[in-house]
């Protein structure tokens, strides 16, 4: 019974020691704290974050071949998947034909506007000949018209015969009919002559058409050609891919996701802070980042951009505070913080890891 009294004593003795003590470690620590939140803004509401770019097949056929597996690291240019091509290569054959047809027909049409305008040519020389031939005539119609004026005063007082006043009317009517017939045969020339310039202007209308188709099959073989080149997937630049879901023979259809490439570029932080802490933060302020993965290991970052609007903005369903069912939360807006390229192992960090972030406001 004295031994337990005395025992009780002794601890009874130690406890205001083992009391202070604690209180004194708690007032260190909690002194510690508010100069460190004096200078500092933390929050452990922080993921890494990356660029993620889904593989997508822009055409539809069956796989010929799957180059990739799950985390496998590519880099840009690397065949990923081939797709059976040999349909896309019908179709490019198929559209070159097209379009050398195209060009054929195109040939032919300026072949015949030239033939056309040497038509027109020569037209215009019967035209300009026959009226040539027209001024002849009058002047064969004048000269036959004054003899047989001449041979008519002549004929009354009986100095020549009645056969060579005969004659020299016959050269005059003659000579009449000629001027008419080179009319009509002007007229003809003329009319020839418009058809000819019409059948021009169709050439020339013909050619825009067949210009127009030759353009239409140009592009329908680069299009056939480029998608035969969508039968080639490659990744757009250098990561690891992920949730392949795709498999060798498989049906796939254009725009199908067939997996993911995690690009290695850059990896940030993205940080929400509620908007409480948001007065204190700058850009361009140093932060201390550390990460749950590498617990031994600190990280060196700087804020480099502030969003625009909070995070439940971005959701599915927005908040309305005008329903009526208003309860005031303490709002999160994020912060992207960014690694300085000083950092050693930032090859091992992965997109989604958790992290801690501080920001030292000084």
């Amino acid at each position: 019974m004295e031994a337990n009294q005395n025992q009780s004593r002794s601890k009874n003795k130690y406890f205001p020691i083992v009391l202070g003590f604690i209180i004194v470690v708690g007032v260190i620590f909690g002194f510690i704290k508010y100069i460190h939140g004096q200078h500092h803004v933390e929050t452990d509401d922080a993921q890494l974050e990356g660029n993620i770019s889904p593989i997508v097949s822009r055409v539809s056929g069956y796989v010929r071949q799957v180059r990739i597996e799950d985390n496998m690291r590519v880099k840009a240019g690397d065949t990923l998947i081939i797709i059976e091509f040999n349909d896309y290569e019908l179709k490019v054959k198929g559209a070159e034909a097209a379009y050398e047809n195209a060009v054929a027909n195109l040939h032919m049409v300026e072949k015949g506007l030239i033939v056309s305008k040497d038509n027109i040519s020569t037209s215009q020389a019967g035209i300009e000949t026959i009226e040539a031939n027209i001024e002849a005539a009058k002047i064969k119609l004048w000269q036959a018209n004054q003899d047989y004026k001449r041979y008519e005063n002549l004929i009354k007082d009986q100095s020549i015969s009645q056969q060579q006043f005969e004659n020299a009317k016959v050269q005059y009517e003659m000579a009449e009919k000629q001027i008419e017939a080179l009319q009509k045969q002007k007229q003809v020339a003329i009319q020839q002559s418009k058809a000819t310039v019409s059948q021009s202007n169709i050439s020339n209308s013909n050619i825009a058409v067949a210009e127009a188709a030759v353009k239409m099959r140009e592009v329908e073989l680069e299009m056939a050609k480029l998608q035969l080149s969508y039968t080639v997937i490659t990744a757009p630049a250098g990561g690891f891919i992920s949730e392949r879901n795709v498999q060798l023979g498989q049906l796939i259809q254009a725009g199908q996701s067939l997996c993911a490439l995690v690009l290695d570029d850059q990896v940030w932080v993205i940080a929400n802070f509620k908007e409480t802490q948001l007065e204190f933060i700058k850009t361009g302020q140093t932060v201390d980042v550390k990460l749950d993965a590498f617990p031994d290991h600190d990280f060196v970052g700087r804020v480099e951009s502030i969003a625009a609007a909070t995070g439940s903005k971005f959701s599915l369903i927005p908040p309305d505070n005008a329903t009526g069912n208003f309860v005031k939360v303490v709002q999160r807006i994020p912060v992207k913080i960014t690694f300085l390229k000083e950092n050693n192992e930032l090859e091992m960090l992965r997109a989604g890891m958790n992290a801690l972030v501080d920001v030292n406001i000084d």
